[in-house]
């Protein structure tokens, strides 16, 4: 299990890389379009990425984005989400 640090890297990088696609996860959460533990597993399944650092180097690109990048482990659910 990922330590306390990790869960928190991981965390942010999945909210950021939410709103990079135009994605309020906490609205999304309220209105029904994903669940807790889906947000949950989302950021166990960031925490297996092998290259973190790839995916700061594109979070902190000015621009956003229209989908993840292909190696995102949670493409599919975010991609899902998209507005």
């Amino acid at each position: 299990m990922p330590n306390r640090e990790a869960l928190k890297l991981h965390a942010g990088l999945v909210d950021r890389m939410a709103s990079k696609l135009g994605v309020d996860l906490q609205e999304a959460a309220i209105g029904g379009d994903v669940s807790v533990d889906q947000l949950s597993d989302a950021v166990l399944s960031c925490t297996d990425c092998p290259n973190p650092g790839h995916c700061q180097q594109f979070l902190e690109q000015s621009t956003s984005a229209a989908r993840t990048p292909e190696y995102c482990r949670n493409q599919e659910l975010l991609n899902k989400l998209i507005p």
